[in-house]
């Protein structure tokens, strides 16, 4: 065969090479919520979308942006980013992969006081409890403390900014105890030394169905099962290095459920 023929297929492939390699993958991104992300790409999930960038050969390109109600209908799906890197498993609207993690809440307090490991320990009647509050609602331990009768122990912090405040008012006695999630609990903590102890919240699901441990996955834009995909099947090749990197943050893992499959369009 003539090498004139034998010149078309090559090409074909070089061009296919320099397509992929010169390929975005978007990601959006809290652009100041460290643990997780902010834009000098120093948290966790920055880390682990870089790494998704080398297994799919694309250069990562941040889409800050803060979520909020909607986001995923106006943001996501609109084609402004093509990823979330920390979605829980079971989240609408877009296409979820299998979990690459899973965490849990956990109580932050003094190393010097006695542990609290439930929502219905009586020391809790005598505390000032911090909690965070995301726009107009609170995160799940503060359904469990109203359900005790708790509200008006709890003291809100706002996640936007700095969510290690929750832990430095603990550190610092202007509050006895705090529920928090494990990712960002950790992550503070850490600063803390020996002085901060963190309990898993238990049991770990207050009846009659509020969870307090999550698997988290990754999360594709719909209409891209193809690039769906691809991401699963990089989380899985890296999986070592993720757990690296979660465990470089602190970050409280908990064996992941046998069955938290992939969860396709939701």
């Amino acid at each position: 065969m003539s090498s004139r023929y034998l010149s078309v297929p090559v090409l074909l492939v070089l061009a296919a090479v320099q397509l992929l390699s010169a390929s975005t993958l978007k990601v959006c991104a809290d652009p100041q919520q460290l643990p997780f992300s902010n834009q000098q790409q120093q948290g966790l999930e920055n880390k682990i979308a870089n790494i998704l960038g080398e297994e799919l050969g694309a250069t990562v390109s941040f889409e800050w942006v803060r979520p909020s109600r909607g986001f995923v209908r106006e943001v996501v799906n609109t084609g402004r980013c093509d990823v979330l890197i920390e979605v829980p498993i079971g989240m609408r609207g877009v296409l979820v992969t299998e979990p690459y993690y899973r965490s849990t809440y956990v109580f932050v307090a003094r190393a010097d006081s006695k542990p609290v490991r439930s929502f219905d320990d009586p020391a809790l009647l005598q505390m000032k409890i911090g909690v965070h509050a995301l726009d107009e609602d609170f995160t799940p331990p503060a359904t469990a403390l109203a359900r005790r009768n708790l509200s008006s122990n709890i003291v809100a912090f706002r996640m936007e900014g700095n969510p290690g405040d929750i832990v430095a008012a603990v550190a610092s006695r202007k509050i006895d105890v705090a529920v928090v999630w494990g990712p960002v609990a950790g992550y503070y903590a850490a600063r803390y030394g020996s002085q901060i102890r963190l309990t898993a919240v238990e049991p770990e699901i207050d009846p009659p169905m509020l969870p307090f441990t999550y698997q988290i996955a990754a999360g594709v834009r719909k209409g891209e099962p193809e690039l769906y995909k691809r991401v699963n099947s990089a989380l899985r090749r890296r999986n070592r290095d993720v757990l690296e990197i979660l465990q470089a943050y602190h970050v409280p893992l908990l064996p992941l459920i046998k069955g938290g499959k992939a969860g396709g369009e939701h």
